[in-house]
């Protein structure tokens, strides 16, 4: 494994760092304040970023993006990850992999479009009784004539209330257990389509997280993206991408960043008549967050060059998940104790990174549904081998 990065590839790191600095973060407070990132502020991000060629920047070239590899997408997600999560929806967009399964009239309605950023995608795919358990959602999808009809209920969609469009998951064949499962492109504005109340969080101030209901939503057969039945196995192959990427490489931008504050910090304050920097726990804290931090970037950068290798990195993506969300957990928990009372303070922005810090081990599976991936994956090889674990 090369962990050499080419010079491409660390302009490109820069080019997007200063972007998240200069455009990003100095809109951060104003979101926490009002609740929500302005209209206005959110179509200027999205145009300075399609100007800067940085939206859409995971989808391939032929159909308008960005073509980066996975590593690459790593790479700059890490950098996304310094910044709040609506933040980087509007300036880099919400273009899933999913839509590449997108047919010749199915890309130019749907795909090409949110390329372009006209239009925006959300996932819906939890549900109330339905959330790591992907395969045991309740929403039914049933035939009429040549098309679709819709019922059923998701919560927890985040961007729900700005997306115009969504990738829904949906029961075709009850008996087939996870082999009936289809996906479907439905847009909002469709009769029967409900967008229920957006669930307030404890983070991520800013991106809505709404319920949607279907209450016989009519589908044309355009509707059905990639083969009925095919749905769970889309979900597991393209949302490990998305999983790697939105979790486990932001989780190391943003573990980044706090590490950044506590420096800073531990170098500037002083107790005792010295900088709290030269006291030795809060050395060990500065220590052990550096070490964590580089070896989860390390697995996701092992991870992401499996996807551009043609491997499968199924297990080592629930490693990277578990890892990387749990070490964001801990290193955040760091910069409030080397912060104090201050990092307590919502007039800081350690208090509000902490806050969204605690979802990463939850949300695209939780720890607990990961490290049981991990362990039947043992089990099944019977041996860990070098580099198979």
């Amino acid at each position: 494994m090369d962990l050499n990065l080419s010079p491409e590839q660390v302009m490109l790191v820069d080019t997007v760092r200063k972007f998240v600095e200069q455009e990003l973060l100095p809109l951060e407070e104003g979101i926490e304040e009002k609740g929500h990132l302005e209209p206005g502020l959110a179509r200027a991000l999205f145009e300075k970023s399609r100007n800067n060629c940085m939206y859409a920047m995971n989808i391939p070239e032929e159909f308008g993006g960005g073509g980066l590899s996975a590593l690459d997408t790593m790479l700059v997600e890490e950098q996304f990850g310094h910044a709040k999560d609506i933040l980087i929806r509007r300036a880099f967009g919400n273009v899933y992999e999913v839509l590449l399964g997108a047919n010749a009239v199915q890309r130019e309605r749907w795909l090409l479009p949110t390329v372009r950023g006209d239009r925006t995608c959300s996932l819906a795919i939890t549900e109330p009784g339905a959330g790591s358990d992907a395969a045991s959602i309740r929403t039914r999808a049933v035939r009429r004539g040549e098309g679709w009809m819709l019922s059923g209920n998701k919560h927890f969609i985040s961007d729900g209330e700005f997306s115009d469009f969504f990738v829904v998951s949906a029961v075709t064949d009850p008996a087939a257990g996870g082999r009936g499962i289809s996906l479907f492109l439905v847009d909002k504005d469709l009769p029967g389509l409900i967008v229920g109340r957006n669930q307030k969080m404890m983070g991520l101030t800013g991106t809505s997280h709404v319920e949607l209901h279907f209450d016989e939503v009519i589908l044309d057969p355009d509707s059905l993206l990639g083969a009925e039945g095919s749905g769970f196995g889309q979900i597991l192959q393209t949302l490990g991408r998305v999983r790697l990427a939105q979790v486990c490489a932001r989780a190391v931008g943003k573990a980044t960043r706090l590490l950044n504050l506590m420096v800073s910090y531990a170098n500037e304050r002083k107790q005792f008549g010295q900088a709290i920097g030269d006291f030795q726990m809060i050395q060990q804290m500065l220590a052990d967050s550096a070490i964590e931090i580089n070896a989860a970037r390390w697995m996701v950068w092992d991870a992401a060059q499996d996807i551009d290798n043609g491997k499968d990195p199924r297990e080592k993506i629930s490693m990277a998940k578990v890892y990387a969300s749990e070490m964001l957990g801990r290193v955040a928990d760091r910069a409030v104790q080397v912060y104090g009372g201050m990092g307590y303070c919502a007039d800081l922005p350690v208090e509000r990174l902490y806050r969204d810090a605690r979802i990463f081990r939850i949300f695209d599976g939780t720890s607990e549904v990961h490290r049981s991936v991990v362990a039947r994956a043992l089990r099944k090889q019977g041996e860990v081998l070098y580099g198979t674990a």
